[in-house]
């Protein structure tokens, strides 16, 4: 295996290239009798002073890829908040936070345009993955304190203004993704006419 390796590897064909050379200065008797020092000499000259080999590159996931394990993610998501007991104005919330990441995460053109925005699936892949979870757990942890600590701000209004700055979020990336779309679909007319003046 190394050996196929090294015979198809740049610094091999540059030295052979270099040693063919040595032969035809062999051949003209330009070498005399060290052709075979000038040769090896051009080969091991060749294979020195050719770039080395590049590094494969890492093989990273898709976006599609990518997406298909969020949306893995966010159904753990689902089957642990439908386990939570939460006040009726936090649970209305969360549902519409949901609902507008189920609809971001739907196969599809938006997924589509998604896929090709890094940032996006990285500001979905932390609401689902950090900042819902923890905002619910913390509700769970703190509400228990707060029954032997009465008078102090109740946790659903921490819980109800997190899910409410998650839920903005979520909407300006949604804003961002139509724009996008837009974008593209002027740009594509834009062509279009172009092309048809140079016709």
């Amino acid at each position: 295996m190394a050996i196929s390796r090294y015979l198809e590897s740049r610094k091999n064909i540059a030295g052979s290239a270099c040693g063919l050379l040595g032969l035809g200065l062999t051949f003209t008797g330009v070498a005399g009798p060290y052709w075979p020092v000038v040769v090896a000499g051009l080969y091991g000259a060749g294979a020195l002073i050719a770039p080395p080999e590049r590094p494969p590159l890492p093989d990273f996931p898709d976006p599609s890829a990518q997406l298909d394990e969020l949306r893995g993610d966010f159904a753990k998501l689902g089957e642990y908040l439908a386990e939570v007991d939460l006040p009726p104005a936090s649970a209305g919330r969360l549902t519409e936070l949901t609902d507008l990441l189920a609809a971001l995460l739907a196969p599809g053109w938006v997924s589509e345009v998604l896929a090709q925005d890094p940032e996006g699936v990285h500001t979905l892949s932390r609401a689902v993955r950090q900042d819902i979870p923890e905002a619910v757990d913390s509700f769970v942890r703190t509400r228990w304190w707060t029954r032997m600590t009465p008078g102090s701000e109740p946790p659903e209004r921490h819980l109800e203004r997190q899910l409410t700055l998650l839920q903005e979020e979520g909407e300006r990336l949604a804003v961002a993704l139509r724009e996008t779309e837009a974008r593209r679909q002027e740009s594509h007319t834009r062509y279009l006419e172009d092309r048809g003046r140079a016709n």
